[in-house]
């Protein structure tokens, strides 16, 4: 199976971006290592932009190259972009409709030892309120491989979340991504179980601890977060009857509300959330921080333990 960090993979396909078209760019805030747009760089230099320790420029920059017929991703760190940089986003780049891409590493509280300040828990519920921008999570390196290109490819603004951490590789080299639509991984019928980014191969652990004790857990991959797949939303909801939520960010305004959202209009359903509850992170190792802000297989399987009790 082999783990892959989302944020190595989409260096690898940015690579393969700038064989296929020179109209894509890259720009970065001075963080091209970490973020691997230095794989990029390295290969295209003279399509490659350091803005410096800029994020808003970073943005502008890359909204004035989409003006010009150009396909730029724009990389820096999670907090970076999504905080320090929202008003260019809005403004420049959501507002006008252009072909931004986004693409934010360092996510959530796998940033680690960073701590707090640089544990972006916030992002997917900022960037989904914006009219226009397309939100996208993938759970592992060949998803994000895959997400990049079909990205690359998308006309509109789209924010792309990455990881820092390696994650087990769930799906193959061969896998073919479906922007909009969010894959069933995993058949059930007792609870449905819809995860995003670092808590997709969680989310299948907890399924298969759940059939052993009798509980069929139905396991959707929702790397789009926004537009979100309605029907297949409903579909399992419907279907189960019990709704559990997993994500590596607040539970607040991202995942878990995108769905509790559609779940109050068309089909309440008893639901659980997983993820960070209204508070920020702290400095610590990713394993420790994920274990205490319950961010873990054993928290999906007492959720659902929970939703089966009469």
């Amino acid at each position: 199976m082999g783990k892959t960090a989302t944020r190595d993979a989409y260096g690898k396909a940015l690579a393969q971006l700038g064989a296929e078209n020179e109209d894509v760019v890259v720009l970065d805030a001075d963080l091209s290592g970490s973020t691997k747009t230095a794989v990029f760089a390295q290969e295209f230099p003279r399509r490659f932009f350091n803005l410096g320790i800029a994020e808003a420029d970073l943005i502008g920059t890359a909204a004035g190259l989409a003006a010009a017929g150009k396909i730029p991703f724009a990389s820096t760190f999670a907090v970076f972009a999504a905080g320090r940089a929202y008003d260019q986003i809005r403004a420049s780049a959501a507002y006008p409709k252009l072909n931004v891409k986004i693409a934010a590493t360092h996510a959530g509280l796998t940033v680690g030892e960073d701590g707090a300040t640089h544990q972006m828990n916030e992002d997917i519920a900022l960037m989904r309120a914006l009219p226009n921008m397309t939100v996208v999570v993938p759970a592992d390196g060949p998803e994000a491989v895959a997400a990049t290109l079909a990205v690359a490819r998308h006309q509109g603004p789209v924010y792309l979340r990455l990881g820092r951490p390696a994650v087990p590789n769930i799906h193959g080299e061969d896998y073919v991504f479906e922007l909009f639509n969010a894959p069933v991984l995993r058949e059930g019928e007792d609870v449905a179980i819809f995860a995003c980014g670092y808590m997709v191969h969680l989310a299948l652990e907890a399924a298969a601890q759940l059939e052993k004790v009798g509980i069929s857990a139905a396991v959707v991959n929702v790397h789009t977060i926004k537009p979100l797949d309605k029907d297949t939303v409903l579909r399992f909801a419907r279907r189960c009857g019990r709704v559990i939520t997993a994500e590596e960010h607040s539970i607040i305004g991202g995942l878990g509300g995108a769905i509790a959202e559609v779940l109050g209009e068309e089909a309440p359903t008893p639901m659980a959330r997983i993820g960070v509850r209204d508070t920020f992170g702290e400095s610590g190792k990713p394993a420790e921080l994920l274990e205490k802000y319950g961010l873990t297989t054993e928290a999906i399987v007492q959720a659902a333990k929970k939703l089966m009790q009469p």
